[in-house]
């Protein structure tokens, strides 16, 4: 299963959905993860969104084309996401899971796991199913 991290240095999880300009990419199995890609969206903040925000239909066409080149992803990291944005994800059959700090990956990644072999809840069953 693919999960998703917003991050602007590639090791923690450390930006907003919408300005994330990266999204770091990793695979998870029952037994591990490992990395796949640095899927870019622009060199520093997602102007892209960012500067749209506000602006409507504009806006949400820039925010339906990062869900879509994310739509790989079951599970999507990240600090913050705005209602309609996580509605987005949700519809796509991938869930946001907000950090409340900045927290690395790999530490997100150790959890998930563990959380996966002890007791996951229906959602990550879900997830884990349809991969």
């Amino acid at each position: 299963m693919k999960v998703a991290f917003a991050t602007t240095n590639g090791v923690s999880v450390d930006e907003h959905f919408g300005r994330a300009g990266a999204f770091a990419i990793y695979d998870l199995t029952g037994d591990g993860y490992r990395f796949l890609e640095m899927r870019k969206f622009a060199d520093g903040p997602d102007e892209a969104i960012a500067g749209t925000r506000g602006k409507g239909r504009l806006h949400d066409e820039r925010v339906e084309q990062k869900v879509d080149r994310l739509a790989d992803c079951k599970i999507v990291y990240l600090t913050e996401i705005g209602g309609p944005s996580a509605a987005r994800l949700v519809r796509r059959g991938m869930m946001p899971i907000r950090v409340r700090e900045v927290v690395t990956i790999e530490e997100s990644l150790k959890n998930l796991l563990a959380t996966i072999k002890e007791s996951p809840p229906p959602w990550l069953k879900k997830a884990i199913a349809s991969d």
